[in-house]
């Protein structure tokens, strides 16, 4: 529970402050506080209490050390912010760069692969779009899901989308996701998380490393 006083009997008492050589000491006792002092302490003490909740919040569910509590995280948070309780489909889109909106990568694809699991079984109803119209056969495998826009479904059932971002910071990626109604553009639910890696340089994470120098070798003249 927030704390708050009724009534509230300050006694401050000054000491040991010198000016130009002297030492004052002054006292004051039983000060009643008056009303808007009173609401203004009441509401710092609410935004103290508020801001330890965030700091547990941030120490213990969005900030993850690796990438598959990232990931839970999103999806527990995500379940849990849900603003209405719902069967209608969804559909999970790859996450995506937050500076460029059609640019993904193999972390991005990743991230909305697991999401698929995760939020699967934690109760929403998770629809696979990219299903082709038929299981293609080769001599290398089955395949019945794709990116080929001539190969999939022309529409798909009125449904909710994921949609998400991350965000390459130093040592760490910050990842939002939403739930969106693709009718009404209202957000269902939402989360956030960080994934505090701690390397130096992601290009390994986001396989964009620089080749590696090479020198000629030449015949001496």
């Amino acid at each position: 529970m927030f704390k708050s006083i009724s009534k509230v009997g300050i006694t401050a008492t000054l000491t040991a402050f010198v000016i130009s050589g002297c030492t004052y000491k002054n006292e004051i006792t039983s000060t009643t506080v008056d009303g808007e002092v009173l609401k203004e302490y009441n509401k710092v003490q609410t935004t103290k209490q508020h801001l330890e909740i965030a700091e547990d919040k941030q120490r213990n569910v969005t900030t993850q050390k690796t990438l598959e509590g990232t990931i839970s995280s999103l999806a527990t948070q995500m379940m849990r912010n849900k603003k209405m309780t719902t069967n209608k489909p969804v559909l999970i889109t790859s996450f995506v760069r937050l500076d460029s909106f059609k640019k993904t990568s193999e972390f991005g694809r990743i991230v909305s692969e697991s999401m698929i699991d995760e939020l699967s079984n934690r109760g929403f109803n998770i629809i696979e779009f990219r299903g082709q119209m038929a299981v293609s056969v080769n001599d290398k495998g089955e395949y019945f899901i794709t990116r080929k826009t001539n190969r999939l479904k022309d529409k798909v059932p009125n449904t909710y989308v994921v949609v998400g971002t991350y965000s390459r910071q130093f040592g760490k990626v910050m990842l939002n996701a939403r739930v969106i109604d693709n009718v009404t553009g209202k957000i269902i639910s939402s989360s956030r998380s960080t994934y505090n890696h701690g390397y130096r340089n992601d290009c390994m994470l986001f396989k964009d490393c620089r080749p590696a120098r090479t020198i000629n070798i030449i015949k001496e003249r």
